[in-house]
């Protein structure tokens, strides 16, 4: 009976032994915090905080609108218009009279009571009677328009001098029309050349005048470029063998032209703003307009003037230029 009762106590002892080892085997990680026993104090070290990532460097701060502009205008300086992509690339102007500014003192004008009938229009064309009210005008300048208007009232001829193969002058030059310009640049110079008789005006790219300027046909012209689309030139030491315009108002030797040659519309035209000053000719400075529109015609062809240039109706015309001395 005594034995019996130690072997089931054994057989029990043994059993909840091997449930006691199951349960071990079966227990949760360490990690789980509500099944790992609590470790005693001091019986392991802690492990390394792990270190803070480092920061991040500071976002640049956005350009100010003050720099951003800066920035543009520079980038702007350093273009320019380009007015001849290719050699086909013409310029014809949109005619022979300058457009009147909005407001401001302006360019003589046709007189209103002598309208003036261009040619090819339908009508019996007229020449232009010029309006000598104009307030720009000093005494000795009107009465010159005057013996002109005379001339033409009394059914004589008035032609624009490049009917006889004369220079235009400047700013008479923005005036060529039928035939196209044709423009070339380089980093020093920029011509312009009207095909019909090669009328060539040089524009050097300098901030300088000469400190003695020859008087010429188109004067001592100098350029820059401003704002990326816009060709300005400074025009001084105009003969006074030219006229202002194709009303044949005369200038003093101390003419000065500005003229500003902007490329607008996609580049398919150019809009010309010319600003006259002579205080031996005007009362005032004055401005007036000119636009040019895009042609393709091919390259420039050759035009003479001179040439067959005859006189058949017998008219009372400026004799033709004449070379003064061989070149030949």
């Amino acid at each position: 009976m005594r034995f019996g009762m130690k072997s089931t106590f054994l057989r029990v002892t043994i059993a909840n032994g091997i449930a006691g080892a199951l349960v071990a085997a079966l227990a949760l990680p360490a990690s789980n915090a509500e099944s790992a026993p609590a470790p005693k104090e001091g019986s392991a070290k802690a492990a390394p905080a792990k270190a803070a990532p480092p920061k991040a460097a500071p976002a640049k701060a956005a350009p100010t609108k003050a720099a951003a502009g800066k920035a543009a205008a520079a980038a702007k300086a350093t273009q320019i218009p380009n007015f001849a992509p290719d050699s086909d690339v013409g310029w014809l102007s949109a005619g022979n009279e300058f457009i009147q500014p909005p407001e401001g003192p302006h360019p003589v004008t046709n007189d209103k009571a002598y309208p003036y009938v261009r040619n090819g229009g339908g009508l019996q064309p007229t020449f232009r009677v010029a309006d000598t009210d104009n307030p720009i005008l000093l005494p000795w300048v009107k009465d010159a328009l005057k013996r002109v208007n005379d001339r033409v009232l009394s059914g004589k001829d008035a032609f624009p001098p490049q009917v006889r193969c004369w220079p235009l002058g400047v700013p008479g030059f923005v005036l060529y029309t039928a035939q196209p310009v044709y423009i070339i640049q380089t980093p020093k110079e920029v011509t312009m050349t009207w095909q019909s008789d090669h009328m060539v005006r040089h524009i050097y790219m300098t901030d300088k005048h000469s400190a003695n300027v020859k008087p010429s046909w188109f004067g001592e012209s100098i350029g820059h470029y401003e704002d990326g689309d816009t060709l300005v030139v400074d025009t001084i030491g105009i003969t006074t063998k030219t006229f202002i315009d194709n009303y044949r108002t005369p200038h003093t030797d101390k003419l000065h032209v500005v003229e500003r040659f902007k490329l607008a519309n996609a580049e398919t035209r150019i809009d010309v703003t010319v600003t006259v000053e002579d205080p031996g000719a005007f009362t005032t400075p004055w401005s007036a307009m000119q636009t040019y529109r895009r042609v393709e015609l091919g390259p420039m062809g050759e035009s003479t003037c001179v040439e067959g240039n005859f006189n058949y109706f017998n008219f009372d015309l400026d004799p033709l230029p004449q070379e003064d001395q061989q070149v030949f």
